[in-house]
Parts: C-alpha cells; structure tokens; sequence
C-alpha cells in the first residue's frame, strides 16, 4: 500500500480553515496527553486503591457475620449489629425466613462495582446480590443464609476515594481553561490573515477600500504592511495611467474635432459626397476606439454597489440595441434584484451585445437563476462564432474575435472589458456554441 492512500484519508478528514488547524495541533497533544495520564491513573493508582477499598468492606462484611453466627442469643446478635454500625459504619438488619430475589444488576462508571463483588466472592461463600442504584448514599448488599437474609448498606464515600473527583476535576478544569485560552488567542491571530484576504479580494475586485490596519502576530502585520504599500503603489500607477490615457484622448479628440467642423463644412457635390460620408465614419469610428482605450484604462472601479434591478437594465439595453436596428430578442426570468455597480455591467453586457450586432443578424438574451446563489445572463447570436481553440484568447486586449474576410471587428477591448466588470462583481463570462448556430456568451453573477 503507498504512502498517497493514507495521505489523501488525512487530508479527507483535517479541516480547511487555518483556525480549526492550529486549534487542532494545539489541541491534540493536550488531549493525547490528558487520556494517557487518565488511564495511567485510572488503570493504576485508581484500581489499587479501589481494590483496597473493597478487600477491607469484604473483609469486615465477612469478620461481622462470623461473629453473629458464634452469637445464637437475639440480644447478643442485636448487640453486635449495633457494634458493627458503630465500628465499621456498616448497617446490617437480619430478615429471618426469607428468601433472596434475584434482580438484574446494573454496572456503574468505575472498578468500584466489579471489585467489590470479587472481593465478597473471595471472603464469602455465600450467594450475594449489590444494588447500586437505588440508594445514593450507599450501597445494598444483600446476602442469602440457610435461615434469611442478610441486608448491609455500605457508605459510598468507603468505596470512593476523594482525591479521584480532585483529579479528575482538575484534569477537565485546566483543559477547558487550555482550551478557552487556545481559541481566543487564535481568534486574535486568525483575524489579521482573515482581514488581509478580504482586503486582497476587494481590492483585486477593483474596489479600493483604503489601507488595512496590521494587526496579530509580526509576521501577519509585515504581511498586511507589505499589501498596503503594494495597494499604494498599483493605485499610484493605475491613477497615473488613467490621467495619460485621458490627456492622449484630450489630445486627439482636439484634431478630430477639426476634422469633423472641415468635413462639414466642404462642399457637397455629387462627387465628393461618397468621399465625405466615408471620412466623416472614419473619424467617428476613430472617436469611438479612443472612448473605447480611455474606458479599457479607467475601469469603472469608482462606482459604488448598489441593488439593481437586472431585468429592467436588460429590457433597457435592448430598447436602445432596437432604436440601434439591431434585431434582438429578450427572454427569461424577471425581478432580479442583484448588488450591481448599475453602469459597469450595463456597458459589459452592452459590450457583449454589439460583439454579437456585428458578426450578425439576430441576438438574444436570456436571464435565469443558477441554482440558489447565482443568476445567469446568456447573449446568443447567429453569427459564424469563435473556435473553441480561439476563446480564450479573444479576452486579451486589442485581440479581435472577428473572422478574416468579415466586416465589423472594433477595438479588440469589448470582452476585455467586459470579463473586467464581471470579475470585479465576483462573477465570471464564458464562451459556447450557440444554439442559434453563433456564439454563446454567458454571464454568472452571484446573488
């Protein structure tokens, strides 16, 4: 048997979480250690000491009887019982006549009951009978002689030994302490690692919730000191990169503006005019791929999450996709209500949607719950599709799904952009076949 079944039987069974691990190798000596100190004193000290308990109370049991027995006179035997009871602490009364009933004995926690009755078999040659339950106080024996029965109440406390409730006491009292001290410490040290990863989550969302404040053990506030500054720096060069971006846009958009006022203002004879439409969508597409550029840097990491009514942002991307020309479609579930930054999805599905308006004739767009946590947004189209060797690549920047020979192809940035915006709200975009024939998108949102 190799070394990979055990280990893959361990990993089944240890906890995931970093507190439920320490807490369990803090735990486990403590608790290996308490069971062998339990059973050395349980199957040591506490058997001998129990063993001598029970010798003595047998040995008693038996020296009494043997007196009364020498002892015919009834004044006599009820002095003797007196003595007994007086001297050894053991209650015996005498039921002349009777006969012992046979009852079902019930074991208790302990040696205490098993060496009790091998100590009265030892001493006595008598049929006996112990009743540990129906008394608290004390235990009842019952022993049969030719001519009765003899009852003996024996105290509890003879049986017991009280430094036993004092170990044991002590031995769960400083592991609960241990215990208590262990999860609280813990808890302190688990909470920076637990902030740090959320801090990470959030911020690799897009989402910038300022600095983390270190805390737990040195090397947990090193970690949380070296994101901040990380955090710092990222947000420093996105800013910087952001402000370039929009000054480079500034920058064309002046000459193009130009352009535009000189296309307007030339003549439009039968000649020129072809010459003039065509310049004039040039320049108009040339201004949509630099929105599109300023878009790709910026990000729409300054909206704030709020609950969004989906439904409703879908029926309005595909009115204006409609006043657009566009033949599209709209099918699916209704009022869903998710935490959405409201313009960044509407500008990744509509992303998604102009794909499709290019490369084809008709799109639809499907809404429906993914079981209970997640809802799914599908755009299909009829179009010639991606290769599935392709789909993957089509979500770098400036990388163009568009088949060679086809019309239409923009920028290259409407899937980047839109697996941005998805992934910034936890979700992710994939791409199929289409039943329609074309390419599937599909948004998971969680709920």
């Amino acid at each position: 048997m190799s070394l990979a079944a055990p280990e893959r039987l361990f990993r089944k069974f240890l906890p995931r979480g970093l507190f439920a691990r320490s807490l369990l190798i803090i735990l486990l000596p403590i608790l290996l250690l308490e069971a062998v100190t339990l059973q050395v004193f349980y199957g040591s000290h506490l058997g001998i000491i129990s063993r001598r308990f029970a010798f003595s109370i047998a040995g008693e049991i038996a020296f009494s009887l043997d007196v009364i027995a020498r002892s015919p006179d009834p004044a006599t035997q009820w002095r003797i019982t007196n003595d007994v009871a007086r001297q050894f602490d053991l209650h015996m009364t005498f039921d002349p006549g009777r006969k012992m009933v046979p009852r079902r004995e019930i074991n208790v926690l302990g040696p205490q009951d098993d060496d009790l009755a091998e100590a009265l078999r030892q001493h006595l040659s008598l049929p006996f009978q112990m009743d540990w339950v129906s008394d608290p106080d004390s235990v009842l024996i019952q022993m049969q002689l030719p001519n009765g029965v003899v009852d003996v109440a024996v105290p509890r406390k003879r049986l017991y030994a009280g430094t036993m409730y004092i170990f044991v006491s002590w031995v769960v009292g400083t592991s609960i302490l241990l215990i208590i001290i262990a999860v609280l410490f813990l808890r302190v040290q688990v909470r920076g690692i637990r902030r740090l990863a959320r801090a990470a989550e959030t911020f690799g969302m897009g989402r910038d919730r300022g600095p983390i404040q270190p805390e737990g053990a040195r090397e947990v506030r090193r970690a949380a000191i070296a994101f901040n500054r990380m955090q710092e720096r990222v947000v420093r060069f996105v800013a910087q990169r952001t402000d370039m971006l929009a000054g480079v846009s500034h920058d064309l958009r002046t000459p193009l503006t130009r352009l535009r006022l000189t296309l307007a203002m030339l003549p439009t004879g039968p000649q020129l005019a072809p010459d003039v439409a065509d310049m004039t969508a040039d320049v108009e597409e040339m201004e949509r791929m630099i929105a599109g550029y300023l878009a790709f840097a910026r990000g729409e990491g300054a909206e704030t999450t709020t609950p969004t009514d989906l439904s409703a942002m879908l029926e309005e991307i595909v009115a204006r996709a409609r006043r657009a020309g566009t033949k599209i479609s709209l099918h699916g579930a209704s009022d869903l209500v998710l935490p959405l930054r409201a313009d960044a999805m509407r500008r990744a599905i509509t992303n998604l949607v102009d794909n499709g308006r290019r490369h084809a004739v008709h799109v639809t767009i499907g809404v429906a719950l993914h079981g209970q946590n997640a809802v799914n947004v599908t755009v299909d189209d009829d179009g010639p599709g991606i290769p599935e060797s392709r789909r993957e690549s089509v979500f770098r920047p400036f990388e163009s799904g568009a088949h060679p020979g086809l019309p239409g192809g923009g920028t290259g940035l409407g899937l980047s952009i839109a697996r941005d915006i998805v992934r910034a709200h936890g979700g992710e975009i994939t791409l199929s076949d289409s039943p329609l024939g074309g390419l599937r998108a599909t948004i998971r949102l969680p709920l």
